[in-house]
């Protein structure tokens, strides 16, 4: 692993491999152009793509250090945090928001979704009896951006809860069973309580 660790004393452990087999892994300097920003991490910090922060976006670096995870730990490991933390695939629903109140007819839900390319994004609504449908997906410029989407449906009177799911290229779906961020990210489907008048 890369031991990083910041003018404030903050360590972040990151798997080496993250960092060398080919992945868009960078230590900023400047962002638009400009000098990093004291608040995004002047001098330099580091941006994994594919890793939770806490293992990959060390702000103010002062060091790194080479070395093993079994020789040396970073902040968030002896507090429950799992040393390797891949991003795990995920989507949200950010239209409409829970509690909603809709008119009938043609409804938008939509959100982001965060997972390998190719994938699908599906999302349950109750005009379908549960059924999964597939999302309309916005362009993304690499697999490691968050991505909009959107579905169109002719919303009935009545109250609906709404899920979203994504699948990514090798076919794994999304974890449905909700655990909380400790040890290693979040899992769960969004969703959302909606009544159409």
């Amino acid at each position: 692993m890369v031991l990083s660790t910041s003018e404030d004393g903050m360590t972040i452990s990151t798997p080496l491999q993250n960092l060398t087999q080919g992945t868009d892994a960078i230590l900023a300097v400047a962002m638009n152009g400009q000098p990093l920003p004291v608040q995004h991490g002047f001098p330099v910090r580091m941006v994994v793509p594919g890793l939770y922060g806490y293992v990959s976006a060390t702000k103010w670096i002062r060091k790194m250090k080479v070395t093993r995870f079994d020789r040396d730990e970073a902040y968030w490991t002896p507090r429950g945090y799992a040393a390797k933390a891949p991003i795990k695939i995920s989507s949200r629903i950010d239209v409409p928001t829970s509690f909603a109140q809709a008119e009938g007819g043609q409804e938008r839900r939509g959100g982001r979704r965060l997972g390998a390319d190719p994938w699908r994004l599906e999302g349950r609504g109750a005009r379908r009896q549960g059924e999964w449908v597939r999302a309309r997906l916005a362009g993304a410029p690499n697999e490691d951006t968050w991505v909009q989407w959107v579905y169109e449906w002719d919303a009935e009177p009545g109250n609906h809860t709404i899920e979203c799911r994504v699948i990514d290229g090798e076919g794994r779906e999304q974890v449905e069973q909700r655990a909380k961020i400790r040890p290693d990210g979040t899992t769960g489907l969004d969703s959302k309580n909606v009544t159409v008048a």
